[in-house]
Formats: C-alpha cells, sequence, structure tokens
C-alpha cells in the first residue's frame, strides 16, 4: 500500500481546522512556507518526512493520525476516530448509524471490497 496523499492532506486539513488555525498559523507553527501548507492539505505536493514530522508537532498529533488511512497497522487511530465522531450522537441517532455501518459491511463483504484477509 502506497502513500494516499489526499488523504494525508485532507487528514491534515481537518486536524488543523479542529485546532482553530489557519494555514498561516500552521505554517509558522511547523515551520513552513504556506503555500507549501495549501499545495499537501490539497494533495498537489508530496510531503518530506522532516516536514510530516513538524507538521504532526505542530498539530500535536502522532504521524499515526495523519498517515493512519496508509498504514493498515494504525486500526487504533481509526478506531478512537470512530469513538470520536459518535461521543456526541443520541440514542437515536447511534441506533441509525450502527444500522447504517452493519449494511454496509455486509454490502463490502459480499462485493468483496472488505479489504480483510481472509
Amino acid at each position: 500500500m502506497g502513500l494516499d496523499y489526499q488523504a494525508i492532506g485532507t487528514r491534515i486539513r481537518r486536524l488543523r481546522k479542529e485546532r482553530g488555525l489557519t494555514q498561516q498559523n500552521l505554517a509558522e507553527l511547523s515551520e513552513q512556507e504556506p503555500s507549501n501548507i495549501s499545495h499537501i492539505e490539497r494533495g498537489a505536493t508530496k510531503l518530506s518526512l522532516p516536514t510530516l514530522v513538524s507538521i504532526a508537532n505542530a498539530l500535536h498529533v502522532s504521524v499515526d493520525d495523519i498517515l493512519c488511512d496508509s498504514l493498515p497497522a494504525s486500526r487504533g487511530v481509526l478506531e478512537r476516530e470512530a469513538e470520536h465522531l459518535l461521543s456526541d450522537c443520541s440514542h437515536a441517532e447511534l441506533k441509525v448509524i450502527t444500522e447504517t455501518i452493519l449494511a454496509l459491511k455486509e454490502s463490502l463483504r459480499r462485493a468483496g471490497l472488505s479489504g480483510r484477509e481472509e
């Protein structure tokens, strides 16, 4: 599995916004050019390891939090993210979401798209 630069950029953008940072703020905190942050968030450029680490440090997250879409061993990151997304749901919302997840999971497995190693 290769690096998914679009997903990396999307995660960086989401984490930045969750922290109330602008691209300019993140650029300053990570010692990058604002245009470089913009390119990274759009997935228009590959980022170096030092850049990735400086951005992760600026956002106060682990590199796993940014790379989890490209790292099958980062299952825990995705599970924590799902738990966070569900943390403010009402009982009714949780019921609908659970039913949707079950239906989606069954559909993916029937279509052979689950990505599970059998």
